[in-house]
Order: C-alpha cells, then sequence, then structure tokens
C-alpha cells in the first residue's frame, strides 16, 4: 500500500518476513475488533491506543496500514468475508433441501456468525456509516455481494419450482436493508427478541418474498 514504511526482510525468530507481515497485520485487526467493535469505537481509536492493544509499535503500523480508516476497511471486509464463508459452507451441506430448510440453515449460519459477536455487528452495521465516501462505496459494494448471493438463491429456487420467478433484486435489496436495521437493533437492545426469533421472523419475511400471496408452485 503505497505511503506505508518499508518493512524488513529476511528471516528472524524463525518466520519469513511475510509470516511476520502476516501475523503483525492479524494483531492489528484482532485489536481493531475489540476497539473499533467495542470501547472507545473507530472514532475514539488512536493509532497508539491500536498499537498498543496490539502489543506492537506505532511504527509497525505504519508498516502495514496507512491510517486507522484503512484497517476499518480491512476489518470490514474481514468480517463480511468470513460470514460469507459460513453461508456458503452451510449451503454446501444443505442445498439440496427443500427451501424453506435452506433459508433458514443460510440465514442461521449468518446469524450465528455475525450475531455470536456483538463487535462484528458494531463493524458491519455502525462504525463503518458516515466515515468517508471511500468505506461507503465498499459498504455499498457488500451489500450488492449479499443481493447478489439471495438473487442467485433465488433465480434457483424458481428454476425448481419453489419460488415465483422474477426479477428479485429490488425487493432483495430492501429485504438487505432490514436485515441489517434489525440486527443492529437487537444488537443494542432495542428488539426483546433471541437471536433465533429475530432469524426466524428474517426467514419468514424472505418466504413471504419468493412465495408471493396468490403464488402456486407449477403443480399447485
Amino acid at each position: 500500500m503505497a505511503g506505508r514504511l518499508k518493512a524488513p526482510t529476511g528471516r528472524y525468530g524463525g518466520k519469513s518476513a511475510v509470516e511476520r507481515q502476516a501475523e503483525r497485520r492479524r494483531r492489528f485487526l484482532a485489536a481493531a475488533l475489540d476497539l473499533f467493535g467495542g470501547t472507545p469505537g473507530f472514532r475514539g481509536t488512536t493509532v497508539a491506543a491500536l498499537s498498543e492493544t496490539a502489543g506492537l509499535s506505532t511504527r509497525q503500523f505504519y508498516e502495514e496500514f496507512r491510517t486507522l480508516e484503512d484497517v476499518l476497511a480491512a476489518l470490514h471486509l474481514q468480517v463480511n468475508d468470513w460470514a460469507e464463508q459460513a453461508v456458503l459452507s452451510a449451503y454446501a451441506t444443505v442445498g439440496h433441501l427443500p427451501l424453506d430448510e435452506r433459508v433458514t440453515a443460510l440465514f442461521r449460519a449468518y446469524a450465528d456468525y455475525v450475531g455470536g459477536d456483538p463487535r462484528r455487528i458494531r463493524i458491519t452495521f455502525v462504525e463503518v456509516i458516515g466515515v468517508s465516501p471511500g468505506i461507503e462505496e465498499q459498504r455499498l459494494t457488500r451489500c450488492s455481494r449479499w443481493v447478489d448471493l439471495i438473487c442467485a438463491e433465488a433465480d434457483v429456487s424458481a428454476a425448481r419450482g419453489e419460488a415465483a420467478p422474477r426479477d428479485y433484486r429490488v425487493a432483495v435489496t430492501a429485504f438487505i436493508g432490514g436485515v441489517n436495521g434489525l440486527l443492529h437493533d437487537w444488537n443494542a437492545g432495542w428488539v426483546n427478541a433471541t437471536l433465533d426469533e429475530v432469524v426466524d421472523e428474517l426467514v419468514a419475511q424472505l418466504l413471504g418474498i419468493l412465495r408471493p400471496r396468490g403464488w402456486q408452485p407449477p403443480d399447485g
């Protein structure tokens, strides 16, 4: 990344320069999850505080990142990537099941990962809001990726005769907004429900989109 200090090369302590760099990056991101996702949050964190929490120096910070915003961007991508991997791993085992069972399993995989740690919810839905145009573009791009994933599943379901055949992009985009808002409010304590109840509600909403009132399956 342009603007960073040059990292040292060669082996030290039995690790290559690449291995040491990966370890430093991991420690900075783990520290950022604690500070950005908890107290004091992204806006209240300094480079010095992040470095201290990671057990590294500020010089080492600037060998890996230019700014704290770069750390937030990397952490936001990491949380989303791991959530997506959780969903795809679940799909590998439930892809053959009926639609309602598939949707339930996929949402549970997502909710168990993101909702299982309040820091991940805060990174995904709170700390990235209003930071900069670059972070906002990244947030919208990742939202669009989730829309693509659900639309692809909707198309598969329609081809199987399990859902109404239509263009789902607008409806799914609105649904993703509802997912984000509900999980945010649930994490903030404004929704008096368990995570299982939140997942059940989201599953019911998505099935209602895929199977609108009046629609009948081809053999119905």
